[in-house]
């Protein structure tokens, strides 16, 4: 591999990693340093419990993957964060106020009556083009209103934008989180005044916006030595947003090719030159979220294999076993096999349904939807993974066809990148009921579009986003899957 490499921290809802990349002979070269647990921290709260996460944890996690990338790797030139969106930390004075919130957390619903009595629904998606979510930023900031904690802060960095600051002591958002919060205007790329001024926000509350490719600071000398860092090692933006990073790696070759970055969600959509924001596109809920290099990730939120990784902890309880991550995906290969095998009909339920959104027992959730739906629920544990995944192809199709319809750019092909291109049960459902060849991979997607925005700013690959894709497809073996 060439001496110059990137670090890329790559953190999950559910577990982080840091990884080495670079680029050797027209290939992209990855090489995992660390990994680690991320976990939802429930806490005591009145008379509820709250759902946090601990950042400071996190971040710990984080620097001694930089500490293993500097030992690792030689002549690293730059780090970039990536992470999952609209989470946040309140500060003031640069001092984090309490552990972030996570975005499941139950208080996020309180806040939608509230700014809605402010700016309705339609009105709202016109100035920021966002898919309607309960825990969409802006709601989350209200519920912070009402319970009086918002006025203890004087501003607010999103998670990834969080660990950059402690990295550099440097204040930016990366814009392709920042418009997940629903503040952001989708056709200037900035802030809407206008919503900061109609929710009664300061308009300083976030940080100045920073672009995928841009420099936020340089690593600060505590935290250089602590990682056995040299001097002057560069944070670089990435599209921060994690989807924003997958979508860099997913090897499209055509305007008519559609991604589904499947993991704890699936993201399902479209790359486009410009947002659709339409009254059509409002009642079908899509979102209009920024991308990097000024492209708009047109797509829905889609629930995803976190329905499957719930059931899997419930069964795990009631067998009373503890497994570890090499056990449970151990007894997932042989789940899917099973699931695999099932001839009888399974329900195909409403992947999309609240019920589905906290952590707890999925299949009996499952069973209830569809005794409410007149439907027969699964009653073996194969069945309730085909119903599962079943449920989500079937999204997934409808997902598409909408976009189809939306955006007027017809598809052709479905990218699916991210863990969910490794089940194969779960692609050759999805081309099934698409009716579309299905292209599996990377699984990495979201590491490989962090590092090659870096190693892009580095100058180290070429410049178009498709210049960037070819090298993926030069670099990753994928697989195809036609309907059957």
């Amino acid at each position: 591999m060439s001496s110059q490499q990137v670090a890329a921290v790559d953190l999950g809802a559910t577990s982080g990693r840091v990884i080495l990349g670079g680029v050797e002979g027209g290939r992209i070269r990855l090489s995992h340093v660390a990994r680690f647990p991320n976990h939802i921290i429930p806490l005591h709260e009145g008379e509820a419990e709250g759902l946090h996460w601990d950042l400071p944890e996190l971040f710990r996690n984080a620097a001694a993957g930089l500490a293993a990338a500097f030992r690792t790797g030689s002549d690293v030139v730059s780090v970039g964060i990536d992470s999952w969106a609209v989470d946040y930390a309140l500060m003031r004075s640069g001092r984090v106020l309490g552990l972030p919130y996570n975005y499941r957390d139950a208080r996020t619903g309180a806040g939608v009556a509230s700014v809605h009595a402010d700016v309705d629904a339609a009105s709202l998606y016109r100035a920021n083009g966002l898919q309607h979510l309960d825990f969409n930023t802006l709601f989350q900031l209200r519920v912070d209103a009402l319970n009086g904690v918002l006025s203890l802060a004087d501003s607010a960095l999103m998670v990834p934008d969080l660990l950059g600051y402690w990295l550099t002591g440097e204040s930016r958002t990366e814009i392709t989180n920042a418009s997940t919060t629903g503040l952001l205007d989708p056709r200037t790329g900035q802030w809407s005044t206008a919503l900061f001024d109609a929710l009664g926000l300061d308009h300083g509350l976030f940080a100045p916006l920073v672009r995928p490719g841009e420099r936020v600071g340089t690593l600060l000398p505590g935290v250089a030595e602590r990682v056995g860092a040299p001097s002057g090692v560069p944070l670089v933006a990435v599209g921060s947003h994690d989807t924003a990073s997958a979508v860099v790696g997913v090897p499209m070759t055509s305007r008519n090719s559609a991604f589904i970055s499947s993991g704890t969600w699936s993201l399902v959509g479209q790359e486009l030159d410009a947002p659709v924001i339409t009254e059509a596109s409002r009642e079908a809920n899509f979102t209009n979220e920024g991308g990097v290099d000024g492209r708009t990730r047109f797509l829905k939120n889609v629930s995803g294999l976190w329905i499957l990784t719930e059931s899997m902890k419930q069964w795990e309880l009631e067998d009373g076993v503890a497994a570890t991550g090499e056990q449970r995906s151990s007894d997932l290969q042989s789940l899917l096999a099973a699931a695999g095998a099932v001839t009888a009909d399974v329900a195909v339920f409403d992947a999309a349904d609240a019920r589905f959104v906290p952590p707890g027992d999925m299949p009996s959730r499952i069973a209830s939807w569809c005794e409410e739906h007149g439907q027969s629920a699964p009653r073996t544990r194969p069945e309730f993974v085909l119903s599962i995944l079943r449920s989500l192809a079937s999204a997934y199709a409808e997902t598409l066809s909408e976009a189809t319809r939306l955006s007027g750019v017809p598809v052709e092909t479905v990218h699916v990148v991210g863990g969910g291109s490794q089940n194969v049960l779960l692609c050759q459902l999805t081309a099934d009921a698409t009716g579309l060849p299905v292209v599996a991979g990377p699984v990495e997607a979201t590491a490989i579009g962090n590092v090659l925005v870096q190693t892009r700013a580095a100058g180290l690959t070429p410049g178009s986003l498709e210049d960037l894709r070819s090298l993926v497809i030069d670099s990753f073996e994928t697989v195809t899957y036609l309907p059957r």
